[in-house]
């Protein structure tokens, strides 16, 4: 597939790293020389320095004959005219823009994409991404990582094993004969910095990270089994109250159950907006690292404080404030990947990375087959790929222990028809199956083309 990246920043980038690493023909374009030298010194991608928004830099990227363009730009407007001239003058059949500002976002101008207007065929909204990723590991505190599946059906949750877990030092395979019923499998565990997909005689032990593919109603004796509480969150505070923070506090608001929010937000014109949009949310105006202002927040009461502001250290030392100010829990959004070893040394639970959730979105719209979710995890180690099993691909029809899958992919559920199933050797996996698969980086193609429909369908 030849894919042309517009914007060598941070997702453009790793969407780069994915793709270039599978074999596709990528060229990557920014106006800015040295992120386009830092792409093709590092990676087996081609570079064009210019706006990627003008015709002839398109042309000299390849358009004429390319398959799909991503516009990532850090500029709306650039990503929306870099997709009008893709359709309008080279006729690249799949277009995908990042697009921030949430007035673009509203649904009553959503007809503003269709193919006569401006023919973006998906758009990725950043904030969106990351508030939905803020609330689901508000869901999960116990988690460090967390991402749905099968519409729901299914969660992934990254634990840290402590000291306290029942079942460390324990086999995996002896966890299957000691909780028969349970719908969990672990299929990720990072150990002393490496990713790695288990196998059936290996341990956890004390400082292991692990990801566990649950079903959704065994999530809470999946925490137990791992020495994990889950806690209500009745009073949650925010540092930051931009676009990220506001999401947040408007679902909140929404739900049944009621939660107390309070938002502390430095920008007066962004404390102002938030106040006018909220209805139950107090906002207060102030810097989030006051302890004073903290306090007045009634930190020390709170179940969670989410620090989202758009700076990575003001998020990293709020929550280390908000947890010595007497907080159980605190998430901080990092964009640096670089900064998250020191989430664990600092006591902060959890962290969202907005590129990671950004490209995971983008690549759920490029993998091939009939892909419905891709999430990634860490600095683009591994993915967690959610996807149907058509009739033509090479695993229909074959048991699990029959499959040649790579040793870095395990099977971490599988949903057959509105019934999620804990993957065995002896599971025969059916044309029309959704599966859950665990995948490190190297094995992704691998995977792809095992669920990708044969040329025999065509």
């Amino acid at each position: 597939m030849k894919v042309i990246i517009c914007g060598a920043g941070q997702v453009g980038w790793q969407i780069a790293r994915h793709l270039s690493g599978e074999r596709n023909d990528v060229t990557v374009v920014d106006n800015n020389p040295d992120l386009v030298r830092r792409a093709t010194d590092s990676l087996d991608v081609q570079g064009i320095s210019g706006f990627a928004s003008y015709p002839d830099i398109l042309d000299r990227a390849g358009a004429r004959d390319a398959d799909m363009i991503i516009a990532a730009t850090y500029s709306d407007e650039v990503n929306m005219v870099t997709c009008q001239v893709a359709h309008s003058v080279f006729s690249i059949p799949r277009k995908i823009a990042r697009l921030r500002s949430q007035s673009y976002l509203t649904a009553i101008y959503s007809d503003l994409y269709r193919r006569d207007h401006m023919p973006i065929d998906v758009v990725i909204s950043p904030e969106k991404e990351v508030a939905e990723a803020a609330l689901q590991r508000l869901a999960a505190p116990a988690a460090f990582d967390t991402e749905i599946f099968f519409d729901g059906k299914a969660q992934l949750l990254g634990l840290t094993i402590e000291a306290e877990c029942p079942v460390v030092n324990t086999p995996l395979r002896q966890l299957t004969d000691l909780f028969s019923t349970l719908r969990s499998v672990v299929v990720g565990v990072r150990r002393e910095g490496t990713l790695f997909a288990p196998e059936s005689g290996d341990q956890l032990f004390v400082g292991d990270s692990c990801y566990v593919i649950v079903h959704a109603d065994d999530i809470r004796r999946t925490m137990e089994i791992f020495g994990k509480s889950l806690r209500k969150q009745e009073r949650v505070v925010l540092v930051g109250g931009g676009n990220v923070g506001l999401a947040v506090a408007e679902n909140l608001e929404t739900r049944a159950e009621r939660v107390r929010v309070k938002m502390i937000e430095k920008n007066r014109k962004c404390a102002e907006r938030a106040a006018e949009a909220l209805e139950r949310t107090i906002v207060l105006h102030g810097d989030g690292l006051d302890a004073s202002l903290l306090a007045e927040a009634n930190i020390e009461r709170a179940d969670a404080v989410l620090c989202v502001t758009d700076d990575d250290k003001t998020n990293m030392l709020a929550a280390v404030r908000a947890k010595a100010a007497g907080c159980p829990m605190a998430i901080a959004l990092i964009n640096d990947p670089t900064l998250v070893p020191l989430m664990e040394p600092m006591g902060i639970d959890a962290y969202i990375n907005p590129r990671a959730t950004t490209v995971s979105s983008i690549l759920r719209h490029i993998r091939h087959g009939r892909v419905r979710q891709v999430y990634s995890i860490g600095d683009a180690e591994a993915e967690v790929i959610e996807a149907e099993v058509l009739s033509t691909s090479p695993i229909a029809g074959s048991r699990i222990r029959e499959i040649d899958f790579p040793e870095g992919v395990l099977v971490g559920a599988v949903l057959k028809g509105d019934k999620v199933v804990k993957p065995t050797g002896a599971l025969v996996i059916d044309e029309g199956d959704l599966i859950v698969i665990f995948a490190l980086s190297k094995d992704v193609a691998e995977v792809e083309r095992l669920l990708q429909v044969s040329i025999d369908f065509f």
